[in-house]
């Protein structure tokens, strides 16, 4: 047996107010002739299949095509959880008639006593996998609200609620597991250890770092754990425990991701490989960065050909002084060239950035906390773009204690 585990798809997201239906659709269709030719057998997807609760018509048309060619090709059974930007009520309202196609939604955490509506026992021919199929779990979901709680009680309780959820699939599926077949967990939440970057669609979805778990926290019951939410493709300490990625650029901070699905190759009850496989670029997306001359040579050195998408491009240009007049420098070269110039923003030199006292109020409260850690790291001389370990790291501390 062949599973394709993918998440955030975030199908009608708009990049700077600009569609992406274009890619959106691309990748939809590589998707479906990909699982075609390679003979997957079950497709997972662990949330955030939309990128807002209630999406537009369109949206929905390409979401209902996309399950009807899945259906057509060998892939004969598809297991979709809801992630915090969906509705739980738009990812279940054709529930029925979808699982008349083997499709099978999960929109909302079913009470304690129905804890079977989120596992399925998936049969393809002769092989069987058993699919914990757990959604975002909203606090009010699972956690039961006591008046006079302090914060720090809510977020212990929640996420010790969050860890016993997960705790009563697996006892649930140990107890339907009498062949002894591979058992999966989905799930769309933050676990530490997981890589962030500055993407809105990426926020932290638990305020004040509430339901935060570590890869310890998932019971041995589960073989593999395919996790949606955060859109770097990356494992969480353990080989099995991993987030698939978006499938897509969704903002400027992940032009340097590696966008990718997860493929599992079953055999004898076991999985055998955890492969990574590279989604096609259909849009490029970039940076480019230093002083006018520099950015104007780097636009001119972007790849565009007839048969993709035209790119779209972020341009910082590194100056002494707020001179707004190189703005309309760049947007006159872009004028020329096969490509859209999306944002232009100014990046003054270590001089002029340094904090220091004689800065205004009005300044300092205008200063983003990223810019803050940007300056402080020049100041310290280290180079962010090498140490990208560092940024992911003040990242992760900083999405914990945001909102």
């Amino acid at each position: 047996m062949k599973i394709l585990h993918t998440a955030d798809l975030h199908l009608g997201h708009r990049f700077i107010e600009l569609s992406q239906q274009e890619e959106q659709q691309a990748f939809l269709d590589w998707l479906v002739q990909y699982v075609d030719n390679q003979k997957i057998d079950l497709l997972l997807i662990s949330g955030d299949v939309f990128d807002t609760p209630h999406p537009s018509n369109a949206t929905t048309r390409m979401y209902y095509k996309f399950l009807i060619d899945i259906h057509r090709t060998h892939c004969k059974k598809v297991v979709i959880t809801a992630g915090n930007h969906d509705a739980a009520s738009t990812i279940n309202a054709p529930k029925e008639i979808l699982e008349m196609l083997d499709i099978y939604v999960v929109g909302k955490a079913p009470s304690s006593e129905a804890i079977n509506e989120e596992v399925f026992s998936i049969t393809v021919e002769d092989e069987e996998v058993i699919v914990a199929a757990v959604p975002f779990l909203r606090d009010q979901d699972i956690r039961k609200a006591m008046a006079g709680q302090q914060f720090e009680e809510i977020g212990d309780k929640y996420k010790k609620a969050l860890i016993e959820h997960y705790d009563a699939v697996a006892e649930y599926c140990q107890s339907i597991n009498t062949n002894q077949v591979p058992v999966i967990a989905m799930g769309h939440l933050f676990s530490i250890g997981g890589s962030t970057s500055t993407s809105d669609s990426e926020r932290n979805v638990y305020v004040g770092g509430l339901g935060d778990i570590g890869s310890d926290d998932f019971s041995t019951v589960f073989d593999y754990v395919a996790l949606g939410h955060l859109h770097r493709c990356q494992k969480i300490d353990k080989e099995h425990i991993r987030y698939s990625g978006s499938p897509y650029v969704l903002s400027f901070s992940e032009v340097h991701h590696d966008k990718k699905v997860i493929v599992l190759h079953l055999e004898d009850k076991q999985i055998k490989e955890i492969e990574e496989v590279a989604v096609p670029t259909f849009r490029n997306i970039s940076v480019v960065r230093g002083n006018l001359e520099e950015c104007l040579e780097a636009l001119e050195q972007i790849p565009s050909t007839t048969d993709t998408l035209k790119p779209w491009v972020e341009v910082v240009v590194k100056t002494e002084n707020n001179n707004y007049t190189l703005s309309s420098a760049i947007n006159e070269k872009a004028e020329t060239l096969p490509l859209e110039v999306l944002k232009v923003s100014l990046s003054r030199s270590k001089k002029e950035k340094k904090i220091s006292r004689e800065m205004s109020l009005q300044e300092v409260k205008e200063l983003k906390v990223e810019d803050a850690f940007q300056l402080l790291c020049e100041q310290q001389d280290i180079d962010l773009q090498s140490r990208s370990d560092l940024n992911d790291a003040f990242l992760e501390i900083y999405r914990s204690i945001q909102e």
